[in-house]
């Protein structure tokens, strides 16, 4: 007795087919090398505005020259120099004072009062006061640098607005030339750091919090949560993006701060605020020692380089962790 192929009622077995071959791959014309076309004008700019001027520079710090005749190549004699420079290493320990002043401060204060912005003024009054307040610290920002700088010389002068204050308000044996004196000089240009960066991390911080889920505010509410215990458990991790791109864009410009020390002590008194790119600009445009001056900006253009090429490593590093968990 045989078995039959099939049982009555099903169907029979079907042998499996090969799944359809893909599509022919669109094949390649001249028209895709169009699309490049766009990034040339980038590019082109790049090259003379960046890559020209830093080649230039690299090349004249190795040089002798004050402006006039033929630089004289001299090897590495000028980074030599630099590090027996005590202005040089003095500049660059006032850096550190304006990355507390621009980076620090602001990220901190700037977090701080994004959260209190969005969670408390915009929830208990309306978004519009929120709103306001994000543009009154915005302000400075606004500000040109010079004009700022300007008016605050005029406020911290001896006969300034800030002395009359102190006079004013019973404080006068406190009245000081808050930017003519070596030990008050670097504080009070912090300060007024402080003041002109403070608006950047808020309107970037308030714009992160409003991607973030309202749900989850709302459950943390719903479990008793108060407002610090939201700030840590849920604003910090779902804006750490931001959190980066603020400190890595704060840094640089501390770095690399001209116009605020140009307009307020113009690296004084007694190189108490010099900075390497007042000091670099003075070594090039008043001593006229153009390979000094280029080897300083050199140096800092490579600090510059290596503290991005860090901060986008770590910042890669965390995403890949959390992407792991």
């Amino acid at each position: 007795m045989t078995v039959p192929d099939t049982v009555a009622g099903t169907p029979p077995a079907t042998t499996p087919t090969s799944s359809p071959a893909p599509p022919p791959r669109r094949r390649r014309d001249g028209r895709d090398a169009a699309y490049w076309l766009y990034l040339l004008p980038g590019a082109v700019l790049f090259v003379l505005v960046i890559g020209v001027p830093l080649v230039g520079t690299g090349y004249l710090s190795l040089t002798r020259w004050s402006g006039v005749g033929d630089p004289t190549f001299v090897g590495w004699d000028n980074y030599r120099q630099l590090l027996d420079d005590d202005v040089f290493w003095a500049s660059f320990r006032n850096t550190l004072a304006m990355i507390v002043a621009m980076v620090v401060v602001p990220t901190l204060l700037g977090l701080l009062l994004a959260s209190v912005l969005f969670d408390v003024v915009g929830r208990r009054f309306r978004p519009r006061t929120a709103a306001a307040l994000r543009a009154a610290f915005y302000l400075p920002q606004v500000l040109p640098v010079v004009v700022a700088g300007i008016v605050w010389g005029w406020i911290l002068r001896p006969d300034g607005a800030f002395n009359s204050v102190l006079d004013a308000v019973g404080l006068g044996a406190l009245r000081h030339d808050w930017l003519g004196d070596p030990d008050t000089a670097l504080p009070a240009v912090m300060a007024v750091m402080i003041w002109v960066q403070i608006g950047y991390p808020v309107v970037v911080f308030m714009a992160a919090l409003q991607r973030v889920d309202p749900e989850l505010y709302e459950a943390a509410e719903v479990d008793g949560a108060n407002w610090l215990h939201r700030f840590r458990a849920i604003t910090l991790p779902q804006i750490r993006p931001e959190t980066f791109v603020v400190a890595l864009t704060c840094t640089i410009a501390a770095l690399k701060v001209f116009g605020p020390i140009f307009a307020l002590t113009r690296g004084g008194p007694e190189n108490a605020t010099n900075v390497p790119s007042y000091f670099a600009y003075y070594t090039f445009f008043k001593k006229l020692q153009v390979g000094y001056g280029s080897a300083i900006s050199t140096v800092l253009t490579a600090i510059i380089v290596v503290v991005a090429v860090v901060f986008i490593a770590v910042q890669a590093r965390s995403e890949r962790r959390e992407r792991g968990r």
